[in-house]
């Protein structure tokens, strides 16, 4: 019996060989595909998710490279190969898978977030990738283009901070061979340690009225804590301004957010020296220091009192001037104070013992302009006399203490040269008004009023003198309420 064998046809052609350079990419990345045959002589062809599609296109190398892929270009590839007329084909490459995802973007950020950074600040910024997950990321830092930190960490510390710092950052993400997008540029830019700047409103004080200390700091910079201080003695273990002219005591045990501290004055006037100062972050970091600044009255004080003579708030320049504290209570160690051309001063070039506490300045220049005050080791405060030393040849005499309500007062315009017109017309202005023109150099009001409060100042064919203010007590004001953007201290 005679038995029949079917045989199977076999398909002797070649086998192409697909792969891939990556399977897993960001848009925007390139990926070679290569297809292989043993033998050579071949155009290779190319598919996408179906075999047995139109080629996608047809090279005669064995690579065939997708730039700059999109979404759109994810899936699966294969590749046969052919040759001669009609054209003979290998069979096809098994199927290999190209993932496309979007590129994470890189965000960096700045901590904390302020536009302006000060020398031994501390700095971090973070890089984000969003759109990547969040693990297996190895993070990049750039400053000016350049590499200056790497870490598996998302944050790159900078502490302290200093100017050698400041330029314009990025990041970037990396896993494996792939990159996020880089981040957009964060300035940095880094400061020198700035310098708080303290106001007092008003400097003069009026009893009973509020007083309202505001402290600034770099207008561009933000989330500052001030802190206030008033003006004591120098005494070592205190804080201390920089070159030790006064230690400072704390108004308050905590800084406050507000930017202005608002003073109630309540019993003893808090004349006086202020001094602010602003700190932020974690751990805190402070500005220097403000320079002092001063509450004065021109009151009359229960325990000492500054007298000047001649007795007037105006005077020439190459005269003489002299100052005397006058004790009135038990304080001892008065100093004579001034605050000129912007400084604090202490004391006369040649100050003598307590008991002839007079200072006499023989040849006045105009840089003694200013305030002048006496001032005890304890930190109390005389009443302060705002002086004007003129150059010209007319001075106006006011009263170097604030009048009261109903008190008559007289101001005499005084010509350096005297001589040469006893009976020389004058003009009288208050607030640049004028108001009286005189023969006999002298204005009186015999009835004085609150409105009669102001600047004044004398005019004659010789010249004009400066302006000097003249103030006017009336009874006490009560105690202002308390304004709810500042913070209120009774003061004692």
């Amino acid at each position: 019996m005679h038995h029949t064998r079917f045989l199977i046809p076999t398909d002797n052609r070649p086998t192409a060989t697909l792969s891939s350079d990556k399977e897993d990419v960001f848009t925007g990345d390139r990926v070679t595909l290569s297809c292989t045959v043993k033998s050579s002589g071949w155009k290779f062809y190319w598919y996408r998710h179906r075999p047995d599609s139109t080629p996608v296109t047809t090279t005669s190398g064995y690579s065939y490279t997708l730039s700059w892929v999109s979404v759109s270009d994810g899936g699966q590839y294969w590749c046969r190969a052919g040759r001669g007329d009609p054209v003979y084909y290998t069979l096809y490459s098994d199927p290999v898978q190209i993932n496309i995802t979007e590129r994470p973007v890189a965000v960096l950020t700045l901590q904390p977030n302020w536009t302006q950074i000060f020398i031994r600040e501390t700095v971090t910024m973070r890089c984000d990738i969003h759109g990547g997950g969040d693990s297996d990321w190895q993070y990049e830092w750039y400053k000016n283009s350049y590499s200056v930190y790497s870490n598996t960490k998302p944050e790159y510390r900078i502490s302290p901070v200093y100017m050698s710092n400041s330029g314009s950052y990025t990041c970037e993400g990396g896993k494996g061979n792939k990159l996020s997008e880089t981040s957009e540029a964060v300035q940095l830019t880094v400061s020198d340690q700035p310098k708080a700047v303290l106001s007092i409103s008003p400097q003069w004080l009026n009893p009973g009225a509020s007083v309202i200390l505001s402290c600034e700091v770099d207008k561009t910079s933000t989330g500052w804590r001030f802190s206030w201080y008033r003006t004591v003695t120098y005494r070592a273990g205190l804080p201390s301004i920089s070159d030790k002219s006064y230690s400072l005591q704390p108004l308050s045990d905590n800084g406050t957010t507000a930017d202005s501290y608002t003073l109630l004055p309540a019993g003893p006037t808090p004349t006086g020296g202020y001094v602010c100062r602003a700190g932020r972050g974690d751990p805190v970091y402070d500005t220097l220091y403000s320079e002092p600044q001063f509450l004065w009255s021109g009151d009359l004080q229960p325990s000492v009192s500054l007298r000047i003579s001649p007795n007037t708030t105006q005077h020439f320049t190459s005269k003489s001037l002299s100052l005397s504290c006058e004790e009135k209570g038990n304080s001892t160690g008065w100093r004579l104070m001034s605050y000129r051309e912007k400084r604090v001063k202490s004391g006369c070039a040649r100050w003598e013992s307590i008991t002839e506490s007079t200072c006499t300045i023989t040849t006045l220049n105009r840089w003694y302009s200013g305030v002048f005050w006496c001032e005890s080791g304890s930190g109390e405060y005389s009443n302060a006399v705002n002086i004007t030393v003129h150059d010209g040849d007319v001075i106006l005499e006011s009263p170097v203490h604030p009048v009261t309500e109903g008190d008559s007062v007289t101001l005499t315009c005084t010509f350096r040269y005297q001589e040469t017109n006893p009976n020389l017309k004058t003009d009288f202005y208050k607030d640049g008004v004028l108001i009286k023109n005189e023969t006999t150099g002298e204005m009186t009001i015999p009835t004085v009023s609150k409105s009669d409060e102001g600047f004044y100042k004398c005019k004659s064919g010789q010249g004009e003198s400066p302006e000097s203010w003249v103030t006017v007590r009336g009874q006490k004001s009560s105690v202002c309420a308390c304004e709810k953007s500042s913070v209120c201290v009774q003061v004692s």
